[in-house]
């Protein structure tokens, strides 16, 4: 019998990265606030345009959002606690797949820096599809599965949108970069506060699929 799926986003479920992308968004928005640049994540951040949107004379364009960040990503941003060991529980019974808005290269850097590379069958990033409607069509596609196979573990109302455009339900985090009002808009299937309920919360709703 094949193994359901797991569709991990990365910043805000996995790694604590909230911080670091805030004050890189700083440089280049100084106006932005917290609010504001979580509000970003209610869709697809690479949907995050004018005119809803206004950037003022201060905003620096001319500064690279990944060129700043990843180094920041691999200096400064720590694992979620209790992740490490919840990954490694997982893998045993599931197929990991991490479906993230960052570039590739330096989500599977961190995950070998904390020995959890080989946990993931495959890791798409920003620099695989923009979208991830599209990166969840291509999970079906590689692995011949469909939307009652996988399960999205996310921190923000935009990948829940994303998924539900997809048939395929969340489980949200509250550790992240959204607040559980803000995910309650999603319709997960449950919001946990823990890594250590992620393993019920995901065998519950397969068992309900």
């Amino acid at each position: 019998m094949q193994k359901k799926f797991i569709l991990f986003d990365f910043d805000g479920v996995v790694a604590d990265s909230f911080h670091a992308a805030f004050e890189v968004q700083k440089m280049i928005c100084p106006h932005l606030s917290d609010e504001n640049y979580r509000k970003r994540f209610e869709g697809n951040i690479n949907d995050w345009a004018e005119p809803e949107n206004v950037h003022t004379e201060a905003c620096r364009h001319d500064i690279d959002f990944f060129t700043e960040y990843i180094p920041r990503m691999k200096n400064e941003v720590e694992i979620i606690s209790g992740m490490k060991e919840v990954i490694t529980l997982l893998e045993g019974k599931y197929t990991l797949v991490v479906i993230s808005s960052s570039i590739t290269s330096p989500i599977q850097d961190f995950l070998v820096d904390h020995d959890l590379a080989s946990h993931f069958d495959w890791i798409m990033g920003n620099d695989v599809h923009k979208s991830k409607v599209e990166k969840i069509k291509m999970v079906f596609a590689k692995y011949g599965v469909g939307s009652s196979d996988c399960v999205f573990v996310t921190d923000t109302l935009g990948d829940m949108r994303e998924a539900t455009k997809m048939d395929v339900g969340s489980i949200g985090v509250t550790w992240g970069f959204h607040d559980p009002e803000t995910l309650d808009r999603g319709n997960p299937f449950r919001l946990i506060e823990t890594p250590a309920a992620l393993p019920g919360a995901i065998s519950d709703y397969f068992a309900k699929r």
